[in-house]
């Protein structure tokens, strides 16, 4: 089973907001839901090792029109 651990980021370092295996929720988070959050990152976990992770890029609602417009 996967485990996402999504973590925010700021001055004051990483804290952990989310951890779940529930992908569609950890990738839909943005830095705007927590306070004091300037980025999020995401670890993926597999049978107590990390598999991998990157940071969580939020994109604007125009990009998502313009996604939507070319399909």
């Amino acid at each position: 089973m996967k485990i996402y651990v999504v973590q925010s980021f700021n001055e004051d370092g990483l804290e952990n907001v989310y951890v779940g295996d529930d992908s569609k929720k950890a990738l839909s988070l943005k830095a705007a839901d927590f306070d004091h959050c300037d980025a999020l990152f995401v670890e993926i976990w597999e049978d107590g090792e990390k598999t991998d992770d990157f940071r969580l890029l939020e994109t604007s609602e125009d990009d998502e029109d313009e996604l939507e417009q070319e399909a």
